[in-house]
């Protein structure tokens, strides 16, 4: 088999499975970066124009130095500078390899270094390479839909990439995963490779098949034709490769794994992990929100956070209005510090929303700071779901504006006890962003905006160094690679109200990404297990006595008894299906705890009372203990067994769950 990209030729022989990256995958990840990025590189694996000039034939003119730095046990750095002494154009390319996974990263910087302007820099394309694929191959593209908040989001595609074949792929709006997630497993002749192109604004990505065996791939900032101004500098999206062979499911198992190692937050030296909370929702005061709190103390249900929502800052009645970052003493005579000392006091850690890029008229940054807000057509700047409010966007790009921001939001978090600080963002800010752009200038104001979200974010972790960020924008529409570098998305979606959507969420997310968060305030059991997740929530009115809080209490035993596995790796067990008349099921499993679990949907129109799921990655001598959380039932079966012949589930009952639990046996 042989990877070919550009002039580079690699041949791997074929590789046997398994749940960890293996040393020829690591050597194939090792041969790519020394043949496309290594200082005898011929063929660089990105592109752009300066000056109406390819880079390919102006870099080898160019001043060239590098250097490398050690990071930690299991990454190096490598920066590239390329100098062109006629203009002062400085591009420094900062690449990152693996010792312990076969990845490889870079991001481009362009800084103008002269006492001019320079010429216009064109069509920066971060990915630009070229891949071939055996005689007897095809290349197959795995790739999934964003949140644009309906029953399909994140729902897993394929497309295949025969001759001539083209497929581009972009954000929607500015917001990153808004349409489609910018995660990608190339798939060919028994190997792949995973594209993952991390940009919290709008990028695009194409796939162009040759009538032969050649794909090529271009991925980047839409929009890129600007000049730069002297001392001015922007960077490219961050673009990550991962290699494998053979199976594409223990592929996404190595990235789940990469991603819990190399990216996820940490606090106190672990990764951001699972939890179960619960929020009062939007509009609310400190006497509501402590009853709530006290109500769950009541009722012996132990919550790891508690969620203040939106609504806790001077509005004039709804919550959208936003702008005036202060806490309202009308609702909050105390501050937040009160509710949140509440939460403390009984064991929970404290999340509050905020989103500070959405500026509504009358508020107070609207007044006082216009010169710090972007504007765009009226239609533009109206979101049909918030009103026909004339928002502008706060230009996070502008220095003063961010220093300002951060500041404030900084002061809140410490004053008013805040631990985990949520930032909403519901509104597109593609056409903010283009319409303050000159057409010498055009993708600067993105550009500057992303450096300048991304800076703000990493001031905020480093004042407070036990703080995490949740990622709320409308529910799922910025978590790309950057954004999931510096937070989680505790609210995955903002479709949330029945269970097939949140079946189906899961199923597709859960190949990217091992820690994320939905919830319900729903009574049943089969809409509650539909929603479990790795950072769960249920929203119950604990100010009413006459609930069925024994109930909640086995709803919430089940899911800590599950909840370690959740971050496991991820096999699906069914084929995704949004079908009413369908199963669905797949496997959570944790080799390092012995165990995993199996979570499976009887759909409300499925005439099946039984199924059979075969497990992925068990050990085929081991016996494993397998035991239904719902009738305590358990049998001893072998690995073997669980895979080859698989699990029998039963459900008599339509629409009905299982959740099924299996452990190594100790005998």
């Amino acid at each position: 088999m042989k990877l070919a990209v550009f002039c580079a030729v690699v041949v791997v022989d074929s590789l046997a499975l398994a749940v960890s990256p293996n040393a020829n995958e690591m050597a194939l990840a090792h041969a790519w970066t020394e043949a496309n990025l290594g200082p005898a590189a011929q063929c660089l694996p990105f592109s752009f124009n300066y000056g109406g000039h390819r880079s390919t034939e102006l870099l080898p003119t160019w001043q060239t130095k590098r250097s490398s730095e050690r990071l930690d046990d299991n990454r190096i750095q490598q920066t590239i500078v390329w100098s062109d002494t006629k203009t002062g154009l400085e591009l420094r390319c900062v690449v990152v390899t693996y010792a312990d996974f076969p990845t490889v990263e870079w991001t481009l910087h362009f800084k103008n270094k002269g006492a001019s302007d320079t010429p216009i820099i064109a069509d920066i394309l971060a990915l630009d390479t070229w891949l071939e694929c055996e005689p007897s191959g095809e290349f197959l593209l795995h790739h999934n839909v964003g949140s644009p908040c309906r029953q399909n989001d994140f729902e897993p595609l394929e497309t295949k990439l025969g001759p001539k074949a083209e497929k581009r792929i972009s954000a929607a709006g500015g917001r990153p995963t808004n349409s489609d997630l910018s995660y990608f497993n190339l798939e060919w002749s028994g190997q792949g490779m995973i594209v993952v192109v991390g940009w919290p604004g709008q990028w695009a990505a194409q796939f162009t098949r040759d009538e032969s065996r050649g794909l090529r791939l271009r991925a980047g900032q839409e929009l890129t034709h600007l000049k730069l101004h002297p001392g001015e500098e922007i960077r490219s999206p961050l673009i990550v490769m991962q290699f494998w062979k053979g199976d594409w499911i223990r592929s996404q198992n190595i990235w789940r794994r990469w991603m819990l190692a190399h990216n996820t937050p940490r606090i106190g030296g672990k990764p951001v992990g699972t939890h179960f909370a619960s929020t009062s929702g939007s509009l609310t005061d400190a006497a509501r929100e402590m009853t709530l709190i006290d109500g769950y103390v009541r009722e012996g249900i132990k919550l790891d956070y508690w969620i203040m929502d939106a609504g806790w800052y001077p509005h004039p009645g709804k919550w959208f209005y936003t702008g005036t970052w202060e806490v309202n003493r009308k609702r909050f005579p105390h501050g937040l510090r009160e509710v949140n000392d509440r939460a403390h006091a009984n064991g929970m850690k404290s999340v509050v929303w905020f989103e500070p890029e959405r500026v509504t008229p009358g508020s107070w940054l609207y007044e006082n700071h216009p010169e710090w807000l972007l504007g765009c057509s009226k239609e533009s700047a109206q979101t049909p779901q918030l009103g026909k409010i004339a928002n502008r966007l706060f230009n996070l790009g502008n220095p003063a504006a961010r220093r300002w921001i951060t500041d404030r939001v900084s002061r809140i978090i410490a004053d008013e006890g805040i631990d985990v600080y949520r930032q909403d963002f519901n509104i597109d800010p593609l056409a903010y962003w283009r319409a303050n752009d000159a057409p010498d200038r055009q993708g600067i104001t993105e550009n500057a905006y992303v450096s300048g979200y991304l800076a703000y974010w990493d001031e905020l972790l480093r004042r407070h160094p036990h703080l995490w960020i949740d990622t709320c924008a409308s529910g799922g529409r910025r978590n790309d690679l950057e954004t999931m570098r510096r937070s989680v998305p505790l609210l995955r979606s903002d479709y949330f109200s029945e269970p097939i959507g949140q079946q189906c969420q899961t199923h597709g997310l859960s190949l990217w990404m091992p820690v994320y968060g939905s919830g319900t305030g729903a009574h049943d059991a089969y809409m509650i297990r539909s929603s479990i997740c790795p950072m769960f929530r249920i929203a119950w009115d604990t100010r009413k006595r006459d609930l069925d809080y024994a109930f909640l209490r086995q709803r919430v035993n089940e899911f800590r008894q599950i909840e370690p596995y959740l971050i496991g790796g991820f096999y699906p067990l069914t084929p995704y299906s949004r079908a009413n008349n369908v199963w669905m099921a797949w496997q959570f499993d944790r080799p390092e705890l012995g165990g995993g679990v199996v979570q499976a949907f009887r759909r409300p129109e499925n005439s099946d009372t039984t199924a059979r799921f075969r497990l992925r990655e068990l050990q085929p001598a081991v016996h494993y203990v397998v035991t239904d959380l719902d009738s305590r039932a358990s049998q001893r079966m072998t690995g073997r067994e669980l895979m080859n012949d698989g699990l029998l589930v039963k459900l008599p009952q339509r629409p009905s769950a299982a959740l099924i639990v299996y452990r190594k046996s100790s005998d």
